[in-house]
């Protein structure tokens, strides 16, 4: 990355369908503070909301992330009494931004201290399946090293439009079917609010539309192509 003259690094989760990569508006955040790394923030809904959350590592210290898991339940229902808001409530939805240069400086540090976080899950074996403990590494381990973060806050239906790839198709939520059809809903919005019109031959809440990259990152500029012009899904729009 370096030789191609790199100088930033968008860090986002892969099963994330809905994932703005290369958020412009988070780069330029990430730039104009001039900081090591940055995250994308989200408010916690409630106290026992599954997600991680970041924290101060002692006074003056490092941001990190904590996970619901590692975070004592009195801590996640905390109060804060200056803003009346839980005292941790910046979550973690693993939208990360880097520059090449801490990365490279962080590299060595994470394989050298070999920090890992414990999980209790259950593991294949000879004899069917156990409990055992998980040694688990995950990106958001490089904050701990970096000499400044910034925490971008985001609305909640950042939260909202996340959508993780978790499970085959057959299971109840998070399928590749699924993740579709929410890109195709979501697209969908899009050319209806440039003023196009969709036709569908199967209900609507189960097709949809699908912009080309080319066309259109998050639905600005798609006017010159979709006002009073009709689409009848599922398709593709391309230049």
């Amino acid at each position: 990355m370096a030789s191609r003259g790199i100088k930033y690094v968008d860090c986002y989760g892969v099963d994330n369908a809905l994932v703005r990569v290369a958020d412009p508006v988070f780069l330029g955040y990430f730039i104009d503070k001039g900081v090591a790394a940055a995250a994308k923030v989200v408010r916690k809904a409630y106290p026992q909301e599954k997600v991680g959350v970041f924290v101060r590592q002692g006074k003056g210290g490092p941001l990190i992330v904590v996970e619901y898991s590692e975070l004592d339940q009195s801590l996640a229902s905390a109060i804060n009494q200056q803003t009346g808001r839980l005292r941790f409530c910046w979550s973690n939805v693993c939208l990360h931004m880097f520059s090449l240069d801490f990365l490279n400086q962080v590299a060595n540090g994470l394989e050298k201290d070999s920090i890992y976080h414990l999980a209790e899950k259950r593991i294949p074996s000879i004899h069917g399946g156990t409990m055992g403990l998980k040694l688990e590494q995950f990106i958001f381990d490089a904050f701990p090293y970096a000499p400044s973060t910034a925490l971008f806050e985001c609305r909640y239906h950042v939260k909202k439009n996340l959508h993780l790839l978790k499970n085959a198709n057959g299971s109840n939520y998070d399928t590749p079917e699924s993740a579709r059809l929410l890109v195709l809903r979501l697209h969908s919005r899009w050319v209806v609010a440039a003023g196009g019109f969709l036709t569908h031959s199967v209900p609507l809440y189960a097709t949809g539309v699908e912009v080309s990259p080319t066309c259109s990152y998050a639905g600005e500029n798609l006017e010159a192509i979709c006002r009073g012009r009709t689409f009848h899904a599922p398709c593709e729009i391309t230049f």
